[in-house]
């Protein structure tokens, strides 16, 4: 097969053409290159160094939260917190600096964060609940604590962003929302290293007051719980309806309550049973008519 002259005409134009055309877009790739490689190459630095100073100052943070004492669970929600929002700034700057408009996206954003904000009020109050406990630390794991709201009661098991767990005495987990504890009066019976024991006793009138007194005297000097180093107090509460109401005060190691308490109930009604005390109770009399 031959090919005429213009035949061979054609296809000479048409590889010209083409290197041509080659020629142009080699020339326009080196001119972006030229023209955004220097920025290309400084944005990425912007990240890479941005990223490094970012990871030094959450670390210096940290460093400052733990000397000044500020609760570990604290100090590792701010750092985290602080390194996404300090990261995003660093990614929306670079995105700028390559000419990519963000001016709408922002917008988007701020929309979308107060349509997210409004659905999810609940969850940023307990969020900044969370926040207020572990800085004020009203209370920390393990302590045993009472909350007005709801009436629940029970030992810290965990502090999180969001929900504070105890568990009861009878071992059942109680989950409560921070934002409700942090507007609530809260009872933290484990605070303190001692804690006081009150009791009412009644006898019957007839008892001699400065026995019952002596009684109750030795049994508290003879507890090991008590601490011998606190005053202790014995006294006339109350004249009731049926009998004489003895109160008494002594303090204790705050893990010892509720064990002591016990005894000394206990040992109360052996040592009234061995003096002859009565404890009265109530009686009814019933009359049948015939």
């Amino acid at each position: 097969m031959f090919l005429d002259i213009n035949q061979v005409d054609s296809l000479a134009e048409g590889v010209s053409w083409t290197k041509a055309m080659l020629q142009n877009l080699a020339t326009k790739a080196v001119d972006v290159c030229v023209k955004y490689g220097v920025r290309i190459i400084l944005v990425f630095l912007l990240v890479v160094i941005g990223f490094k100073l970012t990871r030094v100052l959450i670390n210096t943070i940290k460093k400052s939260l733990n000397k000044h004492g500020v609760d570990p669970s604290v100090t590792g929600f701010l750092a985290s917190f602080g390194d996404i929002v300090l990261k995003i700034v660093i990614l929306l700057t670079a995105a700028n600096a390559l000419g990519i408009a963000i001016t709408s996206f922002l917008t988007v954003l701020g929309s979308a964060s107060i349509a997210l904000g409004l659905a999810l009020q609940g969850s940023l109050a307990n969020l900044a609940g969370g926040v207020l406990i572990l800085i004020l630390k009203p209370y920390r794991v393990g302590d045993y604590i009472k909350s007005s709201v709801r009436d629940v009661e029970g030992v810290v098991t965990s502090i999180d962003i969001f929900y504070t767990k105890l568990k009861s005495i009878d071992n059942q987990t109680i989950v409560v929302p921070n934002g409700e504890l942090s507007n609530s009066s809260i009872t933290n019976v484990t605070k303190a290293e001692h804690r006081r024991i009150d009791l009412l006793v009644d006898v019957s009138y007839n008892s001699d007051i400065s026995k019952v007194k002596d009684v109750l005297k030795n049994i508290i000097e003879d507890e090991p719980h008590i601490v011998s180093d606190m005053e202790y107090d014995i006294f006339v509460d109350a004249l009731g309806e049926s009998g004489i109401s003895m109160g008494i005060h002594v303090w204790v190691r705050t893990e010892d309550y509720w064990s002591t308490r016990w005894s000394l109930l206990e040992q109360i009604k052996y040592a009234f049973d061995e003096a002859g005390i009565e404890i009265p109770f109530r009686t009814i009399d019933v009359n049948i008519a015939q």
